[in-house]
């Protein structure tokens, strides 16, 4: 990638990874032109390559920014210094509305390319993709106050339900076409209330 991408304004420099989020999200790699990532980007075809040398290489660039962003946002949420399970998973849940807020199609996009098998893309993308692939990076049992949950609970499968009920939200979500981040809150919001009255022996 040409680093004067990185010199242009954040808003010109957004306005780019929202089109590429969006076309390759509603399209497979191939069927992706870049004239249509230009067009939604309001930019020349020749100035999107002068950024990027390639197709291959906005796609690999989007890739890597939906990790970045992830991470700086959970981060920047304190969700991991959460002890407490359900504020931890809420904190998470705005972290990715504020994802959605500023580039609408990241998630559309994410779940498209970790499908996505062209055999231009495709060894790079297993490489990338492969620690998501191993469900226990995902769910590895955070620290939390036991004494809250009900006695006999498997806190680990609890857990890992927890896990999979929010991806599989996500996923519909996306299916669905671009995310209504309030819906989202205030959908998740429920999920946590029923989950605090099914697993908790009181409501804290």
């Amino acid at each position: 990638m040409n680093e004067k991408f990185y010199s242009l304004p954040k808003e010109k420099q957004n306005r780019i990874i929202n089109a590429g989020f969006r076309v390759f999200s509603q399209n497979s790699y191939k069927k992706s032109p870049m004239n249509e990532i230009a067009a939604e980007a309001g930019i020349s075809k020749s100035l999107l390559f002068f950024y990027f040398k390639n197709k291959k290489e906005l796609y690999l660039f989007l890739w890597k920014t939906v990790e970045e962003v992830t991470h700086r946002k959970l981060m920047e949420s304190g969700c991991y210094e959460e002890t407490d399970l359900f504020e931890m998973m809420y904190k998470g849940l705005l972290a990715k509305a504020e994802m959605f807020r500023e580039y609408p199609d990241l998630g559309n996009f994410s779940v498209k390319a970790y499908y996505e098998r062209d055999p231009e893309i495709r060894e790079e993308m297993l490489n990338i993709i492969e620690p998501y692939t191993q469900l226990t990076t995902n769910v590895t049992l955070p620290h939390f106050d036991k004494e809250k949950y009900k006695d006999g609970i498997d806190l680990s499968l609890m857990y890992r339900d927890l896990y999979l009920a929010s991806e599989g939200y996500m996923y519909e979500m996306a299916q669905n076409g671009e995310v209504d981040v309030d819906v989202m809150i205030e959908d998740y919001k429920k999920m946590i209330a029923f989950w605090k009255k099914l697993y908790l022996k009181k409501e804290v």
